[in-house]
């Protein structure tokens, strides 16, 4: 049960949602039994986001599960995040930030897992 919302200052073509999507649907494997059948993904081009006192390209990336993952699942999912936006957006790596979340209740189709 991943989310996974990304909010930046840059603008988000079609195209790139599609390819950022796609890309994520990948990446979010690299935590065992997480899955793009469960993942949803929001994404926020055109945010008013400062980093550094600056409106340069940057990034703020939210990923929420369901449990808990590794310290090694997570630096290599943020690695993964890290590239496509910096692949797709032109981001720089050091313009992005990523935030977990884990818990042990989620609520779908009506009721708690």
């Amino acid at each position: 049960m991943p989310y996974i919302q990304v909010q930046t200052n840059q603008t988000i073509s079609a195209e790139n949602a599609i390819a950022i999507k796609t890309q994520l649907g990948t990446a979010i494997t690299a935590i065992p039994g997480k899955s793009e059948s469960w993942l949803m993904v929001g994404l926020e081009g055109d945010c008013q986001l400062y980093f550094k006192g600056t409106d340069a390209p940057a990034a703020m990336v939210s990923v929420r599960i369901y449990g808990t993952a590794s310290d090694n699942a997570l630096n290599t999912l943020t690695a993964h995040i890290t590239g496509i936006l910096t692949d797709t957006l032109a981001i720089p790596s050091d313009r992005i930030y990523v935030s977990f979340w884990g818990t042990e209740h989620w609520g779908w189709n009506g009721s708690n897992l």
